[in-house]
């Protein structure tokens, strides 16, 4: 199955007695794919950290300059998308959010999809759901949540938002990196920015699903773990994208 045959098939929006409920949300056709980046980098460091986003971490985050930043900060200011405070930096106001769920919807049904129906692996799908995400129409994104039964999760373990835009419910984790000696645990997320990260995972037998047994967590940063392959050293910047439940509630 391609993309191509998604627009045959039938979707609850189809169905003229069915009703879908969405937000009112700002048009993300009126953004360019730029903007969108911003919107969904603002929401991944304000969700990793609970703070609002300073100018410097936003451009280390997206590989760009400081001045680059506080341009764009000025366009997604004048659409309400954001709110900005001098020394305190940013964060997304309810317009801007509900632009960043519709993005992350896009984007991690594509990754499933790659993976589940185009045989991609799933430490391949990141950067090419990247390029995809800022062209897909509504009605692609739904007969592509209709072909994969609407999943709660993207192959690296994070959330999608459904059809209104609500994040499933998800236990709570713990980051690798805060892990102790001895302890087991099952990988139910990986944070990451870009395929690379996630292609050191792989090849480290490291992915959603695993479980992992911490060896050691050394003074200077690395944390070595048990795999099913065998040992493999992370270093700590790695681990800390790994969100782990313990065995005994991930096999409840």
């Amino acid at each position: 199955m391609d993309l191509s045959d998604l627009l045959d098939r039938p979707t609850e929006r189809d169905d003229p007695t069915q009703t879908l409920s969405l937000p009112i949300a700002y048009p993300v056709t009126m953004l360019s794919a730029v903007m969108e980046d911003y919107i969904k980098a603002i929401y991944a460091i304000e969700s990793d950290t609970g703070e609002r986003v300073g100018t410097s971490e936003l451009a280390e985050y997206l590989d760009v300059t400081s001045p680059t930043v506080s341009s764009m900060l000025n366009k997604l200011q004048e659409r309400g998308l954001i709110d900005r405070e001098e020394y305190r930096g940013v964060t997304l106001t309810e317009e801007g959010e509900v632009v960043a769920l519709e993005i992350l919807r896009h984007h991690r049904l594509l990754e499933s999809f790659l993976t589940e129906q185009l045989d991609y692996d799933w430490a391949d799908v990141h950067e090419e759901a990247d390029r995809l995400e800022h062209h897909v129409s509504e009605e692609l994104t739904e007969r592509i949540a209709d072909v994969l039964d609407n999943p709660g999760v993207d192959p690296h373990g994070d959330p999608i938002p459904d059809a209104d835009l609500k994040l499933p419910d998800s236990a709570e984790t713990d980051r690798l990196s805060d892990a102790e000696e001895g302890d087991r645990a099952v990988v139910r997320r990986i944070r990451h920015q870009g395929d690379e990260e996630l292609r050191y995972l792989s090849a480290a037998g490291i992915e959603p699903g695993v479980e992992l047994e911490v060896v050691e967590t050394a003074p200077f940063g690395l944390v070595t773990v048990r795999t099913p392959g065998g040992e493999q050293s992370l270093p700590e910047e790695i681990a800390r994208l790994i969100e782990t439940a313990p065995t005994t509630e991930a096999e409840v």
